[in-house]
């Protein structure tokens, strides 16, 4: 049985770190060094998330899809993933994620980083989706 506990809190996590980043621009208060902060916060937390997902889905793949020639690397199993019905979005939107994790692995400024953060909402929706469906468990 796989273990998703790790997932979830991650998952949760990003949820409740986006919202304040998306509050973060009607909050006086806040200078723009906390508001960067708080992006990065969240590009961290995708990192975490989108990291710990691929690696869950390939054990998914494995231990109970019964799958033996699962690749090593997040892409390939994410296609693995959307041929095995994993997935609720285009594996094309999932390549995308994986080429967002990439792209802010060291460089959390510019348009990198204002791309990812553009696509965490959606990352979001699909990681819980895909949470969903490996867990048999719904989302609280």
């Amino acid at each position: 049985m796989i273990d998703y506990d790790k997932l979830q809190k991650a998952l949760k996590h990003l949820e409740i770190q986006f919202q304040n980043y998306r509050v973060a621009q009607d909050r006086p208060e806040l200078t723009e060094l906390d508001r960067e902060a708080i992006a990065e916060s969240v590009i961290q937390r995708f990192e975490t998330c989108y990291d710990t997902l691929w690696k869950d889905v390939k054990r998914y793949l494995i231990e109970e899809l019964g799958l033996t020639e699962v690749p090593s690397s997040p892409k390939p199993i994410l296609k693995l993933a959307g041929q095995n019905g994993l997935l609720s979005s285009p594996v094309e939107r999932w390549l995308d994620y994986a080429d967002a994790r990439t792209d802010t692995a060291h460089d959390y400024s510019g348009e990198k980083a204002s791309s990812t953060l553009a696509s965490v909402e959606d990352f979001l929706k699909d990681a819980i989706d895909l949470y969903q469906t490996m867990s048999g468990t719904s989302w609280q």
